[in-house]
């Protein structure tokens, strides 16, 4: 029987006793339960969780454990990946484009619900797809802006498409449903409302009445200290929404939290590499890494610098420029990082808040990338 190795306390006694000489991801399952626990008591609906944020299986047993009983899978490979670990688990694939086979594979494994904005992806689900039973949630957007980037140029049919889409759904006898997605990292809770609002309409002008609303991801996770996510502020503005939009004819609600859920529960320790006269840093970990997403959302100013014997490091704080350790120019942090002057070689950044779309992201880009893995009972230094 294999034993796992208990949890190391926090951070600072992982890095003092194994000095690791790679980037290392810390995950700590109780900030992951307290995330899972605040989305369960404060979202007025079924929280699922989009696997691909971070399908880590530490992750999956733990939000299991937590009492979420439905994932967003986005592919086959993260359905079976998930049956594995959570067997009961309950799938929606709100992965708008899919080809007939990997469709027959998600009619195989039981998924609940799908997600559609054109009528040709619709036409390819009711070819394939069992209506009795099966939930069809038409995807629309809109031109709202308050999040670091918005899917609405990839995926979203307008809403007089969606009207007609969701006309067509019910009329084929599957449980009719729309979905929207206000974008990555969106801290503007009138985003949600505004979809809201759209969402009521559109319903209205098809003349059906949805089965469920999904209010999609998009939900913060906390990269810059002054800027905690208020989502007990999203929730609120959600609930009122659907009340003022549906009346009577409430539908159910849904959200698919990855980001929100996960980033908070995994931190990111790098070792400083070398240090050059300008005071320029090289870290063992770059773009091509776990730092992938400085470069389309923005830095995190979370970091915490720390001495190989724990001491953290309290110099003033200077602009530093952050290279990552390829050989390509390339792989340097878009803004400079305000880091202690005190800083030295072979010192260690702890960057929080990075659970999301970090390891999932990481290349072997020249051998380099985050790879390794570390269970701490505290992420606090």
């Amino acid at each position: 029987m294999k034993v796992s190795p208990p949890p190391w306390k926090n951070p600072r006694e992982f890095l003092c006793r194994a000095a690791p000489e790679e980037p290392v991801a810390l995950f700590c399952p109780a900030r992951l339960h307290e995330t899972a626990l605040r989305f369960r008591q404060g979202f007025p609906g079924l929280v699922t969780y989009a696997v691909k944020a971070n399908p880590d299986p530490a992750v999956l047993g733990c939000l299991g454990a937590a009492g979420l009983s439905a994932f967003d899978v986005a592919s086959p490979w993260e359905m079976r990946h998930l049956r594995a670990i959570v067997p009961d688990a309950v799938l929606h694939y709100n992965n708008p484009v899919r080809t007939a086979g990997e469709i027959a594979e998600a009619v195989r494994l039981g998924v609940a619900s799908y997600a559609v904005d054109c009528p040709g992806e619709l036409a390819r689900l009711a070819a394939l797809v069992p209506a009795r039973g099966t939930e069809v949630a038409v995807r629309f957007k809109l031109p709202l802006r308050g999040a670091a980037y918005d899917f609405g140029s990839k995926f979203g049919a307008t809403p007089e498409q969606a009207a007609v889409l969701l006309r067509e759904v019910a009329r084929l006898g599957f449980a009719p449903a729309l979905a929207f997605h206000p974008g990555t990292q969106c801290h503007d809770a009138g985003v949600w409302s505004g979809y809201v609002a759209a969402a009521a309409g559109i319903a209205r002008e098809a003349g059906v009445e949805i089965a469920r609303l999904n209010v999609g991801g998009g939900f913060a996770s906390h990269r810059l200290e002054a800027q905690p996510p208020a989502l007990e502020d999203v929730f609120g503005a959600i609930d009122s929404a659907v009340a003022r939009g549906f009346g009577r004819a409430r539908p159910a609600l849904l959200c698919e939290p990855g980001r929100g859920l996960v980033g908070d529960a995994f931190s990111l320790l790098t070792r400083v590499r070398a240090l050059r006269p300008d005071g320029a840093v090289f870290l063992n970990e770059g773009i091509y890494g776990g730092l992938s997403e400085h470069l389309v959302i923005g830095p995190i100013d979370r970091v915490v610098s720390c001495a190989p014997d724990g001491r953290r490091r309290r110099g003033r704080l200077r602009p530093r420029v952050v290279f990552g350790p390829t050989c390509d120019s390339l792989d340097r942090l878009p803004e400079p990082l305000l880091l202690p002057e005190d800083l030295a070689e072979g010192d260690y950044l702890l960057f929080h808040g990075l659970g999301a779309y970090s390891t999932v992201l990481a290349t072997r880009f020249n051998g380099y990338g985050v790879q390794r893995s570390e269970t701490v009972v505290s992420l606090e230094c």
